[in-house]
């Protein structure tokens, strides 16, 4: 038979899924012999049962009567009992900590008998009972009866006054209980329950429903919290910190979460129950100041506090009362922190020797190193929000708002910070993107083209801020409250937020991105922190990391952070800009001549590009994908020039444009005329690159090309392009490894004949992933995906983190079938999720050899690298 309550005295801290997080660790102070209340505690499974069933498993109750009989002989009182009554709390306690999120209520068993046995129980002590009462009725009908909690707080203010609850009386609060009753009566049309076991029962509902309560869905959402653990409950014999001044209630930290520094840090407030201490109804001491009230108690807690730290190796966070002058324990759990106090907390106990680097590397994460590395605006500084979009990529910027690429480069040529606002933007504004400190469109999700180059290049981007209304013709936007920003209006955005700001918001620099460019030694204890984390990850990782970069510029970088080479080099991105014209000429020549042409004209350019980044790498290898946009990218607006065409402004060109516009235009051209499709159909385009980088590779001394073939769908289509690139390559004299992207869900399960072909793989999961889900990415992020994480049909965007269950499943099909046909495959991807913490945990996983990322993103996936190979090691030891 199920097993659903346990005492305190038969748990652990190992049973955090079965007790949650709060029960395992009362069961752990217990073992420790700490002075913890008697209680017991209600498992995640039974929480489960009844949010599934919408009833209490059978047998609940019983064991529920048995443990209560038990905790009764223990404290010689029974609940509720008249003339001695004894009361409890009941209190949520999941697996992960959710602080505030879910439902306690305190003094359970209370009602207009018993308050008057606790008042003799007390010594006489009316005042202390009764607010002892109201407080129950207080909580339990916010949160039992789901009552709005300002009718109580509005009676209790008006009670006092200009007062503080402590200076009322006991008369006034048994007013004041009278009261809350009638708010119940009311509100309810029933009175407040006086039976004190259904004052338990309804209590032990209540923080079940809370699991599913908006907040605490929004709080998993954020914290990645998976919505199927339920919560435990705990039910524990009450002490009291309101009897008077030698009592109180408290928080305290093992040491600082928000530095890391060892010390006491806490805080304290004499005369109140737990609740009061974060409701902030009066104002706390410092927890120092403990010693001069009750040095006696302030010792024994201080010596808790290490017993727990040197216990759990970490950073404790621990909630007190002291009742009378006696302290008792209420929890106990790792504390959450800052990103920096994260690092330094973990290399401090290295230092102490309570647990090794390799233990260090895992207790850090990916998105604390990247919160880290972007810099930041000032908290203390004032702030005008005017909008709210996407988080796109990370950072703070400032800088004069800009509405083309074109003013964007000319001003920062001259010295001046911009911010380029478009409605979405297109590969043509990537100088001005370059230029800009940030960039803001009205349009775009967090894979728009806008969000990928932007974290690319490590700049701060803001998509998708619908609130605004952008004028690029007018150059201006209108934010809601009829705030208009002109060009040359100074904005601030948040990358890490999606807010936008009016004016100047002063920003913080980021003292390790300075580390890692090479600018700085370690000197501070954060940076010493982190490079030391980060030494130890690259000696445990499997996985290489390598860089998306498309630039010189890019590609040194990438080496300063840390890349092992380049695992994608888009070639599209080198056709733009004054380029563009030879790609027109190009589309537009009806002859092979005019065609060789325009390739004969790009091929030096081409080569120029490409060595300048083998240059960079020194010797580091470089993935080049050939040519792979959709070809509308390339070529003149169809609605620009039939309006040209249609007033009589066009030239000869723009006719001739617009025939071949119409010719090439297609309704989805993320599906149409793109990668291997495009090189096949334009004679000549992939030798002019594959020779490109064959002369390049050759005049670099030590370069090491890999020339990538996008979009392959069928072994065919890869055997042809690699003919002639092979007769090139030989031609040269120059050895490079051909291979392929796997992007389209039919060469991951065709994944077999096409390693015939290929010597390696690269999975492009941005477009993987809009394949595999029949996703637009250019457009559902801002249509629907909102509402899908609202209603919990994802957990996270597919396009953040890899859908294991279904891209995840294609990825290993390929890598599998490969890998069967050609033991030497090697394995990487260069999609978005190459930076992703989850993403490359996964990469790890499955096999492959190296993850390829944005340059800023590459720490991370360092880091993230070495703590999938020592979490790995560490399972198998077990």
């Amino acid at each position: 038979m199920a097993k659903y309550v346990y005492d305190f005295t038969e748990g652990n801290r190992n049973l955090k899924d079965l007790l949650g997080g709060k029960g395992a660790n009362l069961a752990e102070m217990t073992n420790l012999g700490l002075p913890v209340p008697h209680g017991f505690t209600i498992t995640t499974e039974a929480c489960r049962h009844y949010l599934a069933e919408g009833s209490v498993p059978s047998g609940l109750d019983q064991e529920v009567a048995e443990h209560l009989e038990a905790l009764e002989a223990k404290m010689g009182r029974k609940l509720g009992q008249a003339d001695d009554p004894l009361l409890v709390s009941v209190r949520s306690g999941a697996k992960f900590s959710m602080p505030g999120m879910m439902e306690t209520v305190l003094n359970i068993g209370l009602n207009d008998e018993s308050v008057h046995g606790l008042a003799k129980q007390s010594g006489g002590n009316d005042r202390f009972a009764w607010d002892s009462y109201r407080r129950l009725i207080q909580m339990f009908g916010k949160t039992v009866l789901g009552l709005d909690g300002d009718l109580f707080e509005h009676a209790l203010d008006e009670l006092k006054g200009r007062r503080q609850d402590t200076d009322l009386d006991s008369g006034e609060l048994q007013q004041l209980v009278e009261t809350y009753k009638g708010i119940v009566r009311d509100q309810t049309g029933k009175d407040f329950p006086a039976d004190p076991r259904e004052q338990m029962r309804l209590a032990v509902m209540a923080v079940f429903d809370s699991w599913n309560a908006p907040r605490a869905i929004l709080y998993r959402r954020q914290e990645r919290i998976p919505a199927d653990l339920g919560t435990a409950v705990n039910i524990m014999a009450m002490v009291f910190g309101n009897y008077g001044n030698d009592s109180g209630t408290g928080v305290a930290f093992t040491r600082d979460p928000g530095s890391g520094r060892q010390g006491i840090y806490g805080d304290y407030l004499q005369n109140a129950q737990g609740e009061d201490v974060v409701a902030g109804i009066r104002n706390t001491i410092p927890l120092e100041d403990l010693e001069h009230l009750d040095k006696q108690s302030y010792d024994e807690l201080v010596g808790i506090m290490e017993t727990l730290e040197n216990h759990y190796r970490d950073l404790c966070d621990i909630e007190f009362t002291i009742e009378r002058g006696k302290l008792w324990m209420l929890q106990t759990r790792v504390g959450k922190r800052t990103a920096a106090a994260a690092f330094c907390i973990a290399t401090q106990l290295v230092d102490q020797g309570l647990i090794t680097m390799d233990e260090a590397v895992t207790r850090v994460t990916g998105d604390q190193l990247a919160q880290l590395m972007f810099p930041r605006f000032d908290g203390g500084a004032g702030k005008k929000k005017i909008a709210k979009g996407m988080n796109a990529s990370p950072g703070a910027a400032v800088g004069k708002a800009v509405f083309s690429s074109a003013r964007a480069v000319e001003l920062a040529e001259q010295g001046e910070d911009v911010i380029l606002v478009r409605r979405e933007t297109n590969p043509d504004d990537l100088a001005g993107m370059i230029a800009a400190k940030g960039i803001l469109t009205s349009r775009g999700g967090k894979t728009s083209h806008a969000a990928v180059v932007a974290r690319g290049m490590g700049k701060t981007c803001v998509c998708g801020a619908e609130e605004l209304e952008v004028h690029t013709a007018e150059q201006r936007f209108v934010a809601p409250g009829d705030v208009v920003v002109s060009e040359g209006d100074v904005i601030s955005i948040d990358g890490t937020t999606g807010e936008v700001f009016l004016g100047e918001v002063p920003v913080v620099d980021s003292a390790v991105v300075e580390y890692f460019e090479g600018a700085t030694e370690p000197q501070d204890d954060l940076v010493k922190a982190v490079d030391r984390v980060m030494r130890h990850a690259d000696r445990a990782r499997r996985l290489g990391v390598r860089a998306n970069a498309d630039t010189p510029e890019d590609a040194a970088r990438a080496r300063r952070f840390g890349a092992q080479g380049i695992g994608l080099c888009r070639t599209e991105h080198m056709f733009l800009g004054e380029r563009r014209q030879l790609v027109e000429d190009l589309v537009l020549a009806s002859t092979d001549a005019e065609r060789q042409a325009a390739l004969d004209a790009l091929e030096p350019l081409q080569k120029s590009d490409f060595i300048g980044i083998f240059q960079a790498m020194n010797g580091a290898p470089v993935t080049i994908r050939l040519i792979d946009p959709p070809l509308h990218e390339f070529l003149p607006d169809i609605v620009d020039l039939s309006v040209k065409v249609a007033t009589g402004q066009a030239t000869d060109k723009d006719r001739k444009l617009l025939t071949a516009v119409k010719r090439l235009h297609e309704q989805n051209p993320m599906l149409g005329l793109r990668g291997v499709r495009l090189g096949l159909v334009i004679p000549g385009l992939f030798a002019m690159q594959v020779r490109a980088i064959a002369q390049a590779a050759a005049e670099v001394p030590g370069a090491k090309p890999e020339i990538m073939i996008p979009l392959v769908a069928a072994v065919q289509e890869l055997e042809s392009v690699r003919e002639e690139a092979v007769k090139i390559l030989a031609e040269a004299g120059v050895e490079a490894l051909i291979g392929t992207m796997i992007e389209v869900p039919r060469a991951a399960l065709t994944a077999a004949q096409i390693a015939e072909a290929a010597e390696f793989f690269s999975f492009g999961t941005n477009d993987l992933t809009q394949l595999a889900w029949g996703f637009s990415r250019d457009d559902v992020e801002a249509a629907f995906f909102s509402h899908y994480l609202d209603a919990g049909i994802f957990g996270v965007s597919p396009f953040e983190t890899i859908d294991r269950e279904g891209v995840g499943r294609l990825m290993e099909i390929a890598v599998r079938e490969g890998r069967s046909a050609r033991p030497d495959l090697h394995l990487g991807i260069c999609g978005e999720h190459g930076g992703d913490p989850d993403s490359v945990r996964f990469c790890h996983e499955i096999g492959l050899d190296y993850v390829s990322c944005s340059p800023f993103r590459i720490p991370v996936a360092r880091l993230e690298a070495g703590r999938a190979a020592l979490t790995e090691s560490d399972s198998d030891t077990r």
